[in-house]
């Protein structure tokens, strides 16, 4: 598979591109700087993910997308996607998986709210919270086959192989859950068709 792979340094991004080269997939990513180890089914575009040319690099000639973009208290996220969804479009590439948060999963506490709205989440500040949901209003306008996967508390840690999850939802007293079953759990769904236009919260 080509897969195009947005946000490949980051914690969860470069366990994704661990586990995609491992399994002999071919990957592009779209980088600031060319510091990746090189690899010889990698190729790095070096290049800005709010630039709409860059994108379309990155993307040509793919089967699948992969965006594991953060927030780092920018506007970087909401900037990029609706341009990777354009870009999607216009290539005609239909799968993309993104990595999201758990505040925009539905909350259980208030009905018809997002977590982070609901009184869910214990954290004070919204503002990554709110470029993803901005994202995720990105992706589900679109007519792409889109999945978002949401984790809760995401600590550094290599994948241990098991995760609990649920479509729209954070399983119950879900606490945690490391960057690397994170990536695990998102690289899994390019083979599976169970969370096709839809959030899945992921928690141990």
């Amino acid at each position: 598979m080509k897969i195009a792979l947005f946000g490949a340094t980051g914690r969860v991004g470069r366990y994704v591109l661990k586990m995609a080269l491992r399994d002999g997939h071919e990957v592009k990513a779209l980088v600031r700087r060319a510091d990746l180890e090189s690899h010889p089914n990698l190729d790095l575009i070096v290049g800005n993910v709010r630039n709409a040319e860059d994108i379309r690099r990155t993307l040509e000639g793919a089967d699948a997308v992969i965006s594991a973009i953060g927030t780092d208290r920018t506007t970087t996220l909401s900037d990029a996607t609706p341009l990777i969804v354009k870009a999607m479009e216009e290539e005609g590439i239909r799968r993309i998986i993104t990595i999201g948060t758990a505040g925009i999963l539905n909350s259980r506490l208030s009905p018809g709210l997002l977590r982070y709205q609901g009184g869910d989440s214990k954290r004070q500040l919204t503002f990554a919270a709110e470029e993803h949901e901005k994202a995720y209003k990105s992706l589900e306008q679109s007519d792409l086959d889109w999945t978002i996967v949401c984790p809760t508390y995401l600590p550094d840690g290599e994948p241990k192989g098991y995760f609990r999850f649920e479509e729209n939802y954070l399983p119950e007293d879900g606490k945690e859950i490391t960057a690397g079953d994170t990536a695990l759990f998102a690289y899994e769904q390019l083979d599976s068709d169970d969370f096709l236009k839809s959030r899945v919260g992921i928690a141990y």
